[in-house]
């Protein structure tokens, strides 16, 4: 192939690219026009809801407005619990499936921990020798001068 024939398998794919990152954003754009047409309520005008009567209308209206709320609230809470419930379901079956693996795991995760730990003790004590006998000489020179003196 010369240099005019990639250019040209170059373009043409480019093109193919362009055109089918365009149908998919526009297919994209026509799922959320749908969505949007589907989830857009009716508008209430309240001032004609609440103030078309007298204020016995209001009152009633109001009561009816709490009763709604009220019972999506409880919906709501239900369906939260159940939730809840599933998920504390499903954690314990999965430490049920899993129990040995989880202790082979932990077992292992604390050994490494220990290891790192007596490595970090043997560094420290080497950089820190020095100091660690001054102080060490300095609590030892303390009791006595509190013995004597007692």
């Amino acid at each position: 192939m010369d240099l005019e024939e990639l250019k040209k398998l170059r373009e043409a794919r480019l093109l193919e690219h362009k055109r089918k990152k365009r149908a998919y954003y526009l297919k994209s754009k026509m799922q959320k026009q749908q969505k949007q047409q589907i989830t857009t309520r009716v508008k209430i005008n309240y001032e004609d809801e609440l103030f078309s009567g007298n204020n016995v209308d209001f009152t009633k209206k109001l009561q009816e407005i709490v009763k709604k709320q009220k019972a999506h609230i409880d919906s709501r809470e239900e369906i939260i619990k159940q939730k809840i419930q599933e998920y504390r379901d499903k954690k314990r079956k999965y430490y049920e499936e899993h129990k040995q693996s989880r202790l082979e795991y932990d077992k292992e995760y604390r050994d490494k921990k220990k290891e790192k730990l007596k490595e970090y003790r043997k560094e420290y004590y080497k950089k820190n020798k020095e100091k660690i006998l001054a102080q060490q000489k300095a609590k030892r020179l303390q009791k006595k001068t509190t013995q004597m003196e007692q």
